[in-house]
């Protein structure tokens, strides 16, 4: 990760010096970085230009992390959301992002939240059952509105990524397949305030093998084309993966190479075939944020059990999820750099085994009050948190540009918790 490096042994994030900042604020925190937020977005965002894609929208995806300084930013570079409750929703409008750049994504929309968006005259409402569509039709009546849907196709593709974050597939509770879609459209009862203005596919999270990609979108245009219906957009998702791991930047997708993919099988399966000309929308998260936020925690001691040596810091799974639920990889590094001398478990303080950021990892021998930064969480970090074992949420801090560090969240006191 070049923005989180050492510089004469001290490491620096994004021309922040995290010791400095650990000094003023206690731990553990998550640290986020305007500049690498804005270089991200902008790179993806000018990678679909550049690819030649027609008026392309990109949706952050709210759930990776929902911060509202992080979504100002965003707002004010042009982006629009891609959201999955109320919540996010009004986060996002909140924020500065408009109704018109809005998509409502998830399975379980509720009719408040659906008519609270409805009356936001949002830009499409991802629709993943039929049964979702006759309440939005429903409810759109009641309104006196025309809703804008968007079919999620279920593609029936099998991405290689993490058996949780894989949902493109017809085991997978999301989206809809072809033949419920097709036979939707004859239906008319559906559409009395209802209008099909695009279709989407999302087949997963953290993707670096981009071929089911590939096959996803071919399934796309194909049923695009049988709808007969001219259509204002196609909607390809996100879950365009990073590099965690050291060894997974060698099979990183870099933006051209996606973005031309997507620009490929549109021309090879769509346009060519047809007149139409939609635009393309997006929906990417982890790639625009996941490595514009790092997490600072202290040594609170070590323990040693015969062959194995336990590094126990402050920052527990209800912080960070990720390495919890999905067993994921995430650098550790400390804020002084030094040689590697012995083998560690860095745990947090929960009490589940599986409170646990590495297990076996090579680090300098550490003491209490040590720092130690948690690489890459700024996407699914803050997002995921809990409350488990009544620990308040941690500090949530912003490097901006002008290098001023604002604060975002507090700590949660425990006087906050329910």
């Amino acid at each position: 990760m070049k923005d989180l490096s050492y510089k004469n042994k001290k490491l620096v994030f994004s021309k922040t010096d995290i010791s400095s900042v650990a000094k003023k604020f206690k731990t553990p925190f998550f640290l986020y970085s305007e500049e690498v937020l804005t270089k991200n977005y902008e790179t993806f965002s000018d990678g679909a230009k550049a690819a030649g894609l027609i008026d392309p929208l990109v949706c952050f995806a709210m759930k990776s992390n929902p911060n509202r300084e992080l979504v100002k930013i965003l707002a004010k570079l042009g982006s629009g959301a891609d959201i999955v409750s109320v919540g996010e929703l009004k986060r996002a409008l909140g924020a500065g992002i408009p109704a018109k750049k809005i998509v409502f994504s998830g399975v379980g929309k509720t009719a408040e939240e659906i008519k609270f968006a409805l009356k936001k005259e949002i830009y499409s409402f991802n629709v993943e059952s039929i049964e979702e569509l006759e309440l939005i039709n429903h409810l759109a009546k009641k309104s006196k509105k025309k809703a804008r849907i968007c079919f999620r196709l279920n593609p029936v593709v099998k991405p290689k990524t993490h058996k949780f974050i894989s949902t493109g597939n017809k085991t997978h509770k999301f989206g809809i397949l072809e033949k419920d879609v097709l036979d939707s459209l004859k239906n008319k009862s559906l559409w009395t305030h209802s209008r099909l203005v695009g279709l989407s596919v999302h087949i997963g999270s953290q993707l670096l093998d981009l071929r089911a990609t590939g096959q996803a979108i071919k399934r796309l245009s194909e049923i695009a084309l049988k709808t007969n219906i001219p259509l204002e957009f196609l909607d390809v998702g996100g879950g365009l993966g990073v590099d965690y791991h050291p060894d997974e930047s060698k099979s990183l997708p870099q933006i051209s190479e996606y973005m031309n993919l997507v620009h490929k099988h549109l021309q090879q399966h769509f346009y060519s075939k047809t007149d139409l000309r939609p635009r393309v929308v997006f929906e990417p998260g982890r790639r625009i944020v996941a490595k514009a936020g790092i997490f600072v925690m202290s040594v609170l001691r070590n323990k040693v059990s015969e062959n194995n040596h336990f590094l126990i810091v402050d920052g527990g799974m209800n912080d960070f999820m990720r390495p919890a639920i999905y067993g994921a990889y995430h650098g550790l590094m400390p804020v002084k750099e030094a040689k590697n001398e012995v083998r560690c478990h860095v745990v947090g303080p929960i009490c589940e085994t599986t409170d646990c950021f590495a297990s076996d990892r090579p680090l300098p021998k550490l003491k209490a009050g040590d720092h130690l930064v948690l690489a890459d969480t700024g996407a699914y970090g803050y997002s995921m948190g809990s409350n488990y074992n009544l620990r308040g949420r941690p500090l949530e801090l912003l490097a901006k540009k002008n290098k001023e560090l604002k604060v975002v969240n507090k700590p949660q006191k425990y006087e906050e918790l329910l």
